[in-house]
């Protein structure tokens, strides 16, 4: 008694000593219990560091290691491992069914809505970013039907006006190469125009014309050359802003609203800005479209059930069917601006990947070349051919477009796994860079391989997630799927790979929630 006495009066007789010992006391305090036996999650083993603070999980999400990192947790601590004081991953992938599948999954952790976009003052969650179901649950549902295999089939026809354009723009590419003594080409810009193109020209009834920019004949000498060899469409700044995002999404909303301003301020470009400013107005402009659209049809069709569900038409674009359901149209221009974002970053990664594959193992194209050469295959077909299914899964495995954690909460009842019990608000985890390189799924799990999936295991089938899981993957993966098909079979009948070859022997990138393909270049030269 009469020490704690003397204490407290020494305390209050120095209230600066107090102000500065009693949040580092609290700190000490909360330290000691994270790694103590009186934890909840002490039974789960983990390196020291991160079992102290959450800051060591946001460094390395900042410097772009974290899935290879917590992937070497793995292999030294086991298939579960704690990588944060309240957060643990699971490298085994019978747990995903449970986490993200079963009655929904469970919830999505509070900083996916870091992610929200800005039209204007306001911020918007998107259908990707937004954490309540029943927030998203009208959203997805006004959209969801431009993304069925009845509505991809009648717009394949727009779908291959953009990939035809892309495969004469790759052609001009490797003419230009040969012509400049094996210039590299980048392929990764040409795969993201595509991408751009063929979601906007689909789904917003426009589009935005990335493959066509820059093809005025009457521009300068060096702008011919530089659209010969690929330059940046005018949407990749937005896109790398984006994508830069995922490197602090761990960040309390707070704190990451004002580095994400730092950042912006920091980064300041001219051409990002310009970049931005175009997708803000081609945006705009799809969703006027379809106000008007919607005002001038209004009599027309005032009976849903007669409206058409073709794609392209002006009542039935993705802007118009979420301005018909109710939502204003600074929400739908968000939700526009995240579907040009998403489908062209994620699709021009992965089908850039696929090419480079292809290039780098000349086998696997002429085993793919020789099957598309004697099937000839339709668009109803092409999902069917055994080897060319091969390279489009076996590329979107190795492509970690989204090598990133996918992390979700446990729900208040507990949930164990193989005996190991985590408790309610347990952040928890499956990723896929663990999950596509587990060696004892895929052997030689960095190999390209497309004959590993003639006759795939049940584990196989289970652990690939290129686009999530559930009822929260992607829901542009059917449009995604598509593009990727079509384009790689066309580009292969095409015969424009004969003779590429690549100029790194890997895809290097940073490991954020979207990938960074490091000097955003994923070159090939022909010989």
């Amino acid at each position: 008694m009469a020490i704690r006495n003397i204490m407290l009066s020494s305390l209050l007789a120095h209230p600066i000593l107090t102000i500065f010992l009693l949040p580092v006391t609290l700190v000490v305090l909360r330290s000691v219990y994270r790694i103590s036996p009186l934890h909840p999650l002490s039974h789960i083993p983990g390196p020291l560091v991160p079992r102290l603070s959450s800051l060591w999980l946001t460094y390395h999400a900042w410097i772009g290691d974290e899935a290879s990192v917590v992937d070497a947790l793995h292999k030294k601590y086991g298939t579960i491992v704690r990588n944060g004081p309240n957060s643990v991953d699971i490298s085994d992938g019978a747990a995903l069914a449970t986490i993200y599948t079963e009655r929904g999954g469970f919830a999505k952790t509070k900083f996916y809505e870091n992610f929200a976009l800005p039209d204007g003052v306001h911020m918007h969650n998107s259908i990707f970013s937004e954490t309540d179901p029943l927030t998203r649950a009208p959203r997805a549902k006004a959209v969801a039907v431009l993304f069925s295999t009845s509505n991809l089939r009648q717009g394949q026809d727009l779908i291959y006006a953009c990939v035809d354009k892309f495969v004469a723009r790759l052609a001009e590419g490797k003419k230009s190469s040969q012509a400049r003594g094996s210039a590299p080409l980048n392929i990764l810009n040409l795969t993201r125009g595509l991408a751009v193109d063929a979601v906007s020209s689909y789904l917003l009834g426009k589009s935005y014309g990335a493959l066509s920019e820059d093809s005025d004949q009457n521009k300068d000498e060096k702008r011919a050359v530089r659209k010969e060899l690929a330059e940046p469409m005018s949407a990749a700044g937005m896109v790398d802003t984006f994508v830069a995002v995922g490197r602090f999404w761990y960040l309390p909303s707070w704190l990451f609203k004002l580095v994400e301003s730092w950042d912006a301020w920091w980064n300041a470009d001219e051409e990002v800005t310009h970049s931005l400013a175009r997708v803000d107005d081609f945006v705009a402009g799809v969703v006027k479209d379809a106000e008007a659209s919607i005002s001038a049809n209004a009599a027309q069709w005032k009976d849903k059930a007669t409206v058409p569900a073709t794609p392209n038409h002006p009542l039935t674009s993705y802007p118009a069917r979420l301005l018909q359901a109710g939502f204003n149209s600074s929400e739908t221009r968000a939700q526009c601006k995240d579907l040009i974002f998403a489908g062209s970053d994620s699709t021009g990664m992965n089908l850039a990947t696929i090419l480079f594959m292809l290039a780098k193992h000349p086998e696997c194209y002429r085993k793919a070349r020789d099957e598309i050469l004697a099937s000839k295959p339709g668009f109803d077909e092409l999902q069917s051919l055994p080897y060319l299914r091969g390279v489009v899964k076996e590329g979107l495995r190795l492509s970690m477009a989204n090598p990133s954690r996918l992390p979700r909460i446990v729900p208040p009842e507990s949930w164990t796994f193989k005996d190991t019990h985590f408790p309610g608000g347990t952040e928890i985890s499956c990723t896929p860079y663990s999950l596509h390189l587990n060696p004892e799924v895929f052997p030689d799990p960095f190999g390209f391989k497309p004959e590993r999936w003639i006759d795939p295991s049940e584990e196989m089938m289970r652990d690939a997630i290129p686009f999530g899981l559930g009822s929260r993957q992607c829901i542009a993966r059917n449009l995604a799927t598509v593009e990727l098909y079509c384009a790689v079979a066309r580009v292969i009948e095409a015969g424009i790979l004969q003779g590429a070859v690549t100029v790194k022997s890997e895809i290097e990138i940073l490991e954020w929630f979207n990938s960074k393909v490091i000097g955003e270049r994923i070159d090939l030269v022909w010989q």
